[in-house]
């Protein structure tokens, strides 16, 4: 008879295989700030279905809408 042997789990990060970031990766993207805001559930739903079927995040989708504004 042979013995079973069962999956080993551990915890980690997933994005820790991934390629981390250097500092000349991250020069040409410029200073930027963090925007943060609170919307209702359904809001949020509507804004993710929004964005989906644009075929775009809801990141993309704030940050051409911002670029789009008139300077004043």
């Amino acid at each position: 008879m042979s013995a079973k042997t069962s999956p080993t789990l551990s915890a980690g990060r997933p994005s820790a295989g991934k390629s981390k970031a250097t500092l000349s990766s991250l020069a040409d993207k410029g200073a930027t700030k963090r925007v943060n805001f609170d919307v209702t559930p359904e809001d949020h739903a509507k804004l993710k279905i929004y964005a989906a079927k644009q075929g775009k995040t809801v990141k993309e989708l704030l940050t051409e809408y911002v670029r789009s504004l008139p300077d004043e």
